[in-house]
């Protein structure tokens, strides 16, 4: 039998070309039980179903079934290094679940997350992750609350909604053990802006661990920076330029730590030879590209995805879930910018 080019093959197409009733090809092509059918004729509508390119209408499989197998994603930059790597994790998780992701850009905007939101729910997803490219409190859109809803990378200001975020504090602990390792005991750190949970957080891990090996980290020893480059080259341009220079920095994220490499390199210093130095977030094109390559803590960007995807899994099948709030660990990234301490 042939079919109208540009038209959709139909199960009534696939029953006349099986030569069996349509009854028939439903019960086989949407695996439904109760139906005593031989195999000898399972195969032929397999066989003509497949020779005349028959595709299962998914929209009217999900009104069957109340199930679309579709998750929404909303990111605020989706070019962004960091969102790929959500995104990535994500679909790898969705694929391994057999659901499909559909993504939709925000920009950062209240307005136009809830209007991507509004698509999204048009597309009957069952279930939503919103992600943030920094680690936040957030004010989530009161339509994201008409269906299960999981936040990456950022936490509900209200507590309603489960989140997937690094574990701040176990990344700070993780540059601290790496630096002691190595013998340094005269230790500074340059942070995040003040107040954001990822500088509160680094800090209060990478301070706690210190002093539980019984090293001091004194207030002069802490300089903020804003995340730039340029900040990090002042903190670090300020600490090695006061009395008892450190012997290593840590730097709240691995652009700060660029800057610091210049300030270093300036005053004829190397690295790790003379001073060491970790990053944070192992922004891999910058960590690498840096002589020498920078010893850093990776966010765990493709984790927090896939764990996402799988929290939303829970919420929409009635598994029995997990903690409604997941930190993730944060792994260590060792390359060469840490040496051991001559002092």
């Amino acid at each position: 039998m042939e079919t109208t080019p540009g038209r959709a093959v139909t199960m009534a197409d696939v029953a006349r070309t099986a030569g069996v009733s349509r009854t028939t090809v439903s019960f086989v092509l949407n695996d439904r039980s109760g139906a005593n059918i031989p195999a000898s004729t399972r195969a032929r509508i397999a066989e003509a179903a497949e020779r005349l390119g028959y595709r299962r209408n998914a929209a009217a499989r999900a009104l069957a079934s109340q199930r679309s197998g579709l998750f929404g994603l909303v990111t605020e930059i989706v070019t962004s290094p960091f969102a790929a790597d959500v995104i990535k994790g994500a679909q790898w998780q969705s694929w391994e679940d057999n659901r499909f992701l559909l993504i939709a850009p925000s920009e950062n905007e209240q307005d136009m997350e809830s209007a991507a939101i509004e698509k999204l729910l048009e597309q009957r997803i069952e279930g939503l992750i919103i992600a943030a490219s920094w680690h936040q409190a957030v004010r989530v859109p009161e339509n994201a609350h008409q269906i299960p809803t999981v936040l990456v990378h950022c936490f509900d200001e209200s507590g309603r909604l489960p989140s997937i975020v690094p574990d701040e504090e176990a990344g700070g602990r993780a540059a601290a053990r790496e630096l002691l390792a190595s013998g340094h005991r005269e230790i500074a750190h340059i942070t995040l802006p003040p107040g954001i949970p990822a500088q509160v957080g680094r800090l209060r891990g990478f301070g706690g661990e210190l002093s539980a090996a019984g090293v001091a980290l004194p207030d002069k020893r802490v300089v903020a920076g804003d995340g730039t480059a340029e900040s990090g080259y002042r903190g670090a341009a300020e600490l090695l330029d006061g009395p008892n220079p450190p012997t290593a920095l840590f730097c709240g994220n691995d652009r700060m730590a660029m800057g610091a490499y210049d300030a270093v390199k300036e005053r004829g210093l190397r690295i790790p030879h003379e001073i060491s130095i970790i990053g944070f977030d192992d922004q891999q094109a910058l960590a690498d590209s840096l002589r020498p390559g920078l010893t850093t803590v990776a966010l765990p960007f493709e984790e927090m995805g896939a764990a996402g995807v799988r929290k939303l899994a829970e919420l929409t099948t009635g598994s029995r879930e997990t903690s409604s709030h997941l930190a993730l660990d944060c792994p260590l990234r060792q390359r060469s910018s840490v040496g051991i301490a001559l002092r």
